[in-house]
């Protein structure tokens, strides 16, 4: 996984300029999420990884996917991937270009499960905290799971905060261990 990001970093850092040269971020956002869906799929996986089937007719067969006419740089885009035989790394591509969208409008997505259910009020102070100590806009899904007892897990890209009350106890139990 590790290495398929790597090798998408240089074509979402070229399709994110390009976007935001032509002031079109949202746009190029909402197309590559769905090309990587359709890349993601198990069918189109097959298509793709076929070794008989020409570069250029997978670009043209992926563009087909899209119900709407395919803007000419997104159609240049893909032909590019495809005569890289990188068209794989559609989804890869499209995470980093979210990635690098939200360093731009220094936004932050973050998970938050809870051991109950958060209420409108506590959930909008805890976004209020994040947004200061992250120096960012706080976009926050929260979602509830029980087995944590009490507490809080937030994760954002790698960094997980375990505020929990599981987390604290397997804490505790190892440093018991020890």
């Amino acid at each position: 996984m590790a290495e398929l990001t790597t090798l998408a970093r240089p074509y979402a850092k070229a399709v994110f300029d390009a976007a935001q040269d032509q002031n079109a971020v949202d746009h190029w956002d909402q197309a590559l999420a769905f090309a990587a869906q359709v890349a993601a799929d198990q069918q189109v996986k097959k298509i793709l990884a076929s070794p008989g089937l020409p570069e250029q007719r997978k670009a043209e067969l992926f563009a087909d996917c899209f119900e709407e006419q395919l803007p000419e740089a997104l159609r240049n885009f893909l032909l590019i991937l495809a005569q890289s035989k990188r068209l794989i790394l559609l989804p890869e591509v499209s995470a980093l270009f979210r990635l690098y969208r939200a360093e731009l409008e220094r936004t932050v997505k973050l998970q938050v499960n809870t051991a109950f259910e958060m209420t409108a009020e506590q959930q909008q102070k805890l976004v209020d905290a994040l947004s200061r100590k992250l120096e960012r806009k706080v976009d926050l899904e929260a979602s509830v799971d029980q087995t944590l007892i009490g507490g809080v897990i937030i994760r954002t890209g790698d960094m997980v905060i375990d505020a929990s009350v599981r987390g604290k106890l397997a804490k505790m139990a190892k440093a018991l261990g020890s």
